[in-house]
């Protein structure tokens, strides 16, 4: 990896619904496990925007934010990852068949987590949002004025 090289930022959202179910997605490069929907933000796309974009595209439904339950960083593919809690607010779960095999709520806890998520590194994330029941806030602006664009989190 170049040590110039820019880093790739992606997001990716634990999504609750009324009953406590997640919203996870299979992919067809990773269909050996269930993962968070989520993507690449695009060059100058607020994180939010981008988390929003993403689901919606890969899913078909739209969420509310609460706020972010941790920043990851692969540093082998020089890749940060940020996981936003959000809860469902509507739209049929419908995935995007060019890149997402299946899209479905489940009730997922520790003790059944194996059963759909196998990849070490995704397991902590969705582990690690379960776990935290107050999220870290999340802020876009605008300078020049300074304008508060959008603030997601308690």
């Amino acid at each position: 990896m170049d040590k110039h090289q820019q880093a790739i930022i992606t997001v990716s959202a634990y999504i609750t619904n009324d009953t406590g179910e997640v919203l996870l997605v299979k992919s067809y490069d990773r269909s050996d496990t269930w993962e968070m929907p989520g993507g690449q933000v695009e060059p100058g796309e607020p994180l939010d925007r981008a988390v929003h974009r993403e689901v919606y595209e890969e899913t078909g439904v739209d969420i509310r934010l609460i706020g972010v339950s941790g920043v990851y960083y692969n540093e082998t593919k020089n890749i940060i990852n940020i996981v936003f809690k959000a809860t469902y607010v509507k739209g049929n779960v419908s995935p995007q068949p060019e890149e997402i095999q299946k899209a479905k709520f489940v009730l997922i806890d520790e003790s059944n987590i194996d059963e759909y998520v196998t990849w070490p590194h995704l397991k902590s994330r969705v582990l690690d949002a379960m776990k935290r029941e107050c999220s870290v806030p999340y802020e876009t602006w605008v300078m020049n004025p300074s304008r508060l664009s959008a603030r997601v989190g308690r």
